[in-house]
């Protein structure tokens, strides 16, 4: 039984995503998470200050499913199904990474020294969280969805704008990691 607790190999879990992808195409859904942040704020009430979170959230209810289920599947897969929380980077990685001060490199799937709670009390990691997250979110507004969104059910669909972001996104990933993380750290 140790298969259980190893990663899902690409055979395997490329084609479950495929079909889910097919499933929601027959059945006229799309996928994306940042859907599900736009209803659960219309649903607190967001639509009574702006015009953007002022439509019908009940036809949207199924797709907070999937929010639960990654929640309740990223919960089974950390606490049950996961022997060594450690991650499997190149060596190099680990010591550049140590050399800007992630100690926690290699040993954890998240660096503790920015998403512990402790980070929080640090003014330069809040302050990262706090610019990261209006960005993610800006962006994830002008692009018309979010990564998960464009890149498994935009390219499924064989959307051009979601090939354009998706290229997008992994130009604006390059340039985040190889120009401007060593210069914040």
């Amino acid at each position: 039984m140790d298969w259980i607790y190893e990663p899902w190999p690409w055979y395997v879990s490329g084609p479950m995503i495929a079909l889910i992808m097919f499933l929601l195409l027959m059945v006229g859904k799309n996928f994306g998470m940042s859907s599900n942040l736009r209803t659960l704020c219309t649903i607190c009430g967001a639509g009574n200050k702006a015009e953007f979170f002022r439509f019908d959230w009940k036809a949207q209810r199924w797709n907070l499913i999937v929010v639960l289920g990654a929640i309740i599947g990223g919960f089974i897969g950390s606490h049950l199904m996961t022997i060594d929380s450690s991650v499997a980077i190149n060596p190099d990685t680990v010591t550049t990474l140590k050399e800007m001060g992630f100690n926690s490199a290699g040993q954890s799937y998240l660096p503790t020294e920015l998403f512990d709670m402790n980070a929080l009390a640090n003014f330069k990691n809040l302050g990262l969280l706090i610019i990261g997250g209006i960005l993610v979110g800006f962006g994830t507004r002008y692009a018309g969805g979010c990564t998960s969104g464009h890149a498994i059910s935009g390219l499924s669909n064989l959307q051009f704008p979601s090939l354009i972001a998706v290229v997008g996104f992994f130009i604006g990933g390059l340039v985040m990691i190889h120009l401007i993380f060593p210069i914040i750290f």
